[in-house]
């Protein structure tokens, strides 16, 4: 009977239009039961959907913290990079202002002795390496070679206890003596009287007299200047123009000891030509008196 009242009432609607009102009646009564119908397959849908994106939001982000990573990691090389290029840029303009041959070092090491102020370096006798070389950065002198092996060589920093440096005032020529204290950013001046000029701010470079450093590279900067009319001697703080704890990069210099003997040659044999004309021109002078007196 339901299968017949099924069939009647499917050529009912498909031959007339009596059942579209009741269809359309019956439609809005029953759409509750096919939401509640659907309802689990779009929760189930919706939930593999969210734990999909979610998975996907994940992994992007794990991406994307694993790239920015990278990017910061090239970030502080290309910033290293251009620090070395600046360093490096600084040697190139001291080592042009230098009339001395001069040769690029880098830092490989450190004393770990905390007493001693040493470093070590990547040259040695294979590339003419010599012990009391100068050793310079781009700001100023750094210390001299004490120890060259083959391919590595040991410097002592004139802030070292037992370093000591000949300078003289670059404002008016006050010669002293630079000696290490022990700490990197700090040396004094010994032996320098009460009543000396030279004040805060004067620039100290080097001397010459000590046969080591050639003359006129800076060397430190006086930061304090204590007179005491009890003593015969000041006390003068300095600090060392050089980067000692930063640089990197060191300029090794080479003095040119054939053109200084050159010079010195030409120099006596300048003298001892200007000398022969004087005892010349004294011996006529004499003759001519003689002459006249007899």
């Amino acid at each position: 009977m339901l299968t017949c009242l099924s069939i009647a009432l499917m050529l009912v609607d498909a031959r007339l239009e009596v059942l579209k009102p009741v269809r359309s009646q019956l439609g809005m009564v029953l759409t509750p039961m096919y939401w509640l119908g659907d309802l689990p397959v779009r929760v189930w849908s919706d939930s593999i959907q969210m734990f999909s994106s979610r998975t996907n939001l994940i992994a992007e982000n794990e991406q994307l913290r694993a790239e920015t990573l990278l990017m910061q990691r090239r970030l502080q090389k290309l910033a290293t990079l251009t620090e070395q290029n600046v360093r490096l840029r600084e040697l190139l303009n001291s080592s042009a202002l230098i009339d001395d041959r001069v040769l690029v070092a880098e830092l490989i090491g450190i004393d770990p002795n905390p007493y001693t102020h040493r470093i070590l370096i990547n040259k040695g006798s294979e590339d003419g390496v010599t012990l009391g070389q100068p050793v310079l950065d781009a700001r100023g002198v750094m210390g001299q070679v004490v120890e060259v092996m083959p391919y590595t060589s040991r410097i002592l920093l004139i802030t070292d206890s037992n370093h000591s440096v000949p300078v003289q005032v670059n404002r008016n020529g006050l010669r002293a003596i630079a000696s290490g204290t022990g700490h990197l950013e700090s040396m004094e001046l010994r032996y320098v009287t009460d009543s000396a000029d030279i004040r805060k701010g004067d620039l100290l470079v080097t001397s010459g007299m000590g046969q080591r450093f050639p003359v006129g590279y800076p060397v430190a900067v006086v930061s304090e200047v204590q007179r005491n009319t009890g003593q015969p001697f000041a006390r003068i703080k300095i600090l060392p123009a050089a980067s000692l704890n930063r640089s990197r990069y060191l300029l090794l210099v080479f003095r040119d000891h054939v053109h200084g003997v050159q010079s010195l040659d030409q120099s006596v044999q300048q003298t001892l030509e200007d000398d022969a004309k004087q005892l010349r021109k004294a011996t006529e002078t004499t003759a001519e008196e003689a002459q006249r007196d007899g």
